[in-house]
């Protein structure tokens, strides 16, 4: 399974960013590999709108199935709901702590 996380960087060291459209990072985790690549947001961040579903089709575009971040805007949750990804709120820690919440579903 596939972890879209909100993040400032992106690697796992980095904090979480609350944001889902305007994030500046999103780390795509891997459960079943642990592996894990940083993808570059700065299109949703400086968009000057629309972010939200700019942002949710190149979520469903990654093939993740959940995604972790401290708020997902109405228009962002309706992209992601209609293409079966679980959206998950945390807010503050990283993003490797986010994961291992999950994991542990303390989420």
């Amino acid at each position: 399974m596939k972890i879209a996380v909100t993040a400032q960087g992106g690697e796992l060291t980095s904090e979480l960013d609350p944001r889902f459209g305007r994030a500046k990072w999103f780390v795509i985790f891997d459960t079943e590999t642990g592996e894990h690549e940083g993808m570059d947001n700065s299109a949703g961040l400086n968009a000057p709108s629309g972010a939200g579903i700019a942002t949710g089709q190149k979520i469903v575009e990654s093939g993740a199935t959940t995604v972790i971040t401290g708020h997902c805007g109405p228009n962002a949750e309706r992209v992601l709901t209609q293409a079966g990804i679980r959206i998950v709120e945390r807010t503050g820690g990283t993003v490797a702590e986010a994961i291992e919440a999950f994991k542990k579903e303390e989420l």
